[in-house]
């Protein structure tokens, strides 16, 4: 009994990464939808990140006062540097630059684009040492082919659109949302969207690679997700109050959609989602947790098509 007990405990920590992993696509889908929607309707985009990130420091922070009050390191000099890293790269950049792409472009686009990440994180990882390539084995030629397939299909998903993809859900619908391959896709606009979605992509390439390096001096994950969201939300504050020029008009949220989409994208897509990609990447590494992106582009697709009204194109 002792021996299939362990049996089973083994097997579950095998596949512990793989379907958290799985389950955190799923949660990145259902909010990239639900934050679109509500933008659509006219909520302001830095303080819907000011009051994600807010919440998700504000949750957190119970829990990581009460399990790592006794093991929390120190927060050194350059421990607070890359923490201020951390917090410029995803909270900032990545969450602001990706939903303007896509607000710019479509769902569906923006999240099958992402499929460039673990491209890009290879790629950084390289160049940074982080990992190591011997395309003379069969797992570093492997590793070469799909950075190849990734950055290949990105290249055709921007110059290539090609007919909708209908869904059973979708048949005799007419697209009253954005569409992948509307007028505005051959224009400036949709350029704009493309090159903020990548400036997205590079950027949680980057946070990956550097929260995998914060850990091994401040393993206290919980702690360092509270550092990163506090952070993150004081610095798009300071965004909103000069992109909104003081108005408080856009500070007010209402009981409605809005509250839904902030309050799950700070728990879950934030507060949670650090803590996962912590525990995942402090055993499998960068370059295993980008490798599942592409999941969140079919959910986001199907998400999409039924919450947004979006065609989605075979190019994407």
């Amino acid at each position: 009994m002792d021996a299939k007990t362990s049996g089973i405990k083994r097997i579950l920590e095998i596949v512990k990464p793989y379907v958290a992993m799985v389950l955190l696509q799923f949660s990145f889908a259902v909010m990239y939808v639900t934050l679109l929607a509500t933008l659509k309707k006219g909520m302001n985009q830095s303080v819907m990140f000011v009051y994600r990130n807010i919440i998700a420091a504000t949750v957190i922070a119970p829990f990581a006062l009460w399990f790592e009050r006794e093991g929390r390191p120190k927060v050194t000099p350059l421990i607070f540097l890359k923490v201020m890293g951390l917090a410029i790269l995803q909270p900032v950049l990545d969450q602001n630059f990706y939903f303007m792409g896509a607000q710019r472009t479509s769902a569906g686009f923006a999240s099958a684009l992402e499929n460039i990440n673990p491209a890009i994180t290879f790629v950084i990882c390289l160049l940074l040492r982080v990992e190591k390539l011997n395309i003379r084995q069969r797992h570093g030629l492997v590793k070469v082919i799909g950075a190849l397939l990734a950055v290949s299909g990105a290249i055709v998903m921007i110059l290539y659109k090609g007919p909708f993809v209908t869904f059973l859900w979708t048949k005799g619908r007419e697209n009253h949302g954005s569409s992948t391959t509307d007028a505005s896709s051959s224009g400036l606009r949709w350029l704009k969207g493309t090159l903020m979605v990548l400036v997205s992509c590079f950027s949680w390439s980057s946070f990956l690679i550097l929260q995998t390096n914060t850990l091994k001096s401040y393993p206290a994950k919980l702690s360092l997700t509270v550092m990163i969201s506090f952070i993150g939300a004081i610095i798009n504050a300071v965004i909103a109050v000069v992109v909104n020029r003081g108005s408080y008009q856009a500070w007010i949220l209402g009981w409605d959609m809005r509250i839904f989409a902030v309050v799950y994208s700070g728990v879950i897509c934030t507060g949670v989602m650090y803590y996962v990609l912590a525990m995942v990447m402090k055993e499998k590494g960068p370059v295993f947790a980008s490798a599942f992106n592409p999941l969140t582009m079919v959910m986001t697709a199907i998400l999409s098509s039924i919450v947004l009204a979006e065609r989605t194109a075979l190019g994407t």
